[in-house]
């Protein structure tokens, strides 16, 4: 069964890091969820590259964070923030492309969540 993100996070934003990093948050709802991304790295490097049309080399980190039942991703910008031809100063507007994120959820798996 396919799932999108938007059902299981219950925040997916994006922010500046400075002003040459982007950084992505994404909350889920619940702990299993979590753990599920987290052990299956449904969010990876190849998947972010695709997503936001990058080199391997412009994600500076995925890193799940436990406490939150997050998984921030941080890249460079492509242009600084309030350069010339920049238009979201505050990185706020970024994170539309993590909305499409889909994958295979797997309901005969006994910890698979259910929405």
């Amino acid at each position: 069964m396919r799932m999108n993100i938007r059902d299981v996070a219950k925040v997916i934003r994006s922010k500046n890091s400075g002003p040459f990093e982007l950084t992505f948050d994404i909350i889920f709802k619940d702990r299993a969820w979590f753990e599920t991304f987290r052990a299956r790295h449904i969010i990876n490097p190849e998947l972010i590259c695709r997503l936001f049309r990058i080199k391997p080399e412009d994600i500076l980190g995925i890193i799940p964070f436990a406490p939150a039942q997050a998984i921030k991703i941080t890249i460079r910008r492509w242009i600084p923030s309030g350069a010339l031809g920049e238009t979201d100063i505050y990185g706020a507007q970024q994170h539309a492309p993590l909305l499409d994120i889909e994958f295979e959820a797997d309901p005969a798996a006994p910890d698979q969540p259910r929405s």
